[in-house]
């Protein structure tokens, strides 16, 4: 059997007796476009294939995975036996089916003349004509780094806030006058009496609202 030589060394081959498929994976995001199934002339033909049983255990095991190919590390010995007992007319046919993919997939990807990946579409830059790596695009750059300032900002901001903790007095006073509530000024929301407590003209200690007689030397509260 001959090597297979892709454009791109990312890919996996997902041939089966029954036909050739395969898998191309761009070198950035490691998503794969899939050819189109190709069915072999060959397939259930007598004297075809002697070994299907471990043949397709080995095919379900390396279909769809990424960078399995003739280039992949682990690919040495599995792939080598994969397609054995194969006839020479499969052979043929897979070869010519990996040509007609390459053609197909090839068209789905750029090679970026800088640093050599071959990329799918989401991750090359049309206007520079060079891999993302290499050339961001300008606006996803500048709206990932204003994304970035605005949180930022934000942490930055509720970092240097005060927050209210409840600890606050709002001890609302009777008024000693008319009894409703007097509210928190010096003077009656209702009748305008003073809402301070009464001091005791004879000692001088507070009182509370509306007593009559100093709590410390029993004088009667003026």
């Amino acid at each position: 059997m001959r090597n297979l030589i892709a454009f791109n060394d990312n890919y996996s081959d997902n041939s089966t007796e029954a036909g050739f498929e395969f898998t191309f994976y761009c070198d950035i995001c490691h998503e794969g476009y899939r050819t189109r199934f190709i069915p072999s002339k060959t397939y259930k033909k007598k004297g075809f294939f002697d070994n299907i049983g471990r043949v397709a255990s080995i095919a379900g095991q390396l279909s769809g995975q990424y960078n399995i190919g003739y280039a992949g590390e682990r690919g040495g010995d599995m792939l080598s036996s994969r397609f054995d007992g194969m006839s020479p007319a499969w052979h043929k046919e897979h070869e010519a089916a990996f040509e007609l993919a390459q053609n197909e997939a090839r068209g789905r990807f750029h090679r970026c003349p800088r640093c050599g990946k071959w990329v799918c579409g989401n991750d090359w830059n049309e206007e520079a004509s060079l891999c993302v790596d290499d050339a961001p695009r300008e606006s996803v750059e500048i709206a990932a780094a204003r994304a970035d300032k605005m949180k930022e900002d934000i942490w930055e901001r509720s970092r240097n806030t005060q927050v209210f903790t409840g600890e606050i007095d709002q001890r609302q006073a009777m008024c000693p006058n008319c009894g409703k509530p007097a509210g928190q000024g010096k003077f009656c929301n209702n009748c305008g009496s003073p809402t301070s407590p009464p001091k005791c003209q004879q000692c001088g200690a507070e009182n509370p609202p509306g007593a009559r007689f100093c709590s410390e030397c029993g004088d009667r509260l003026r």
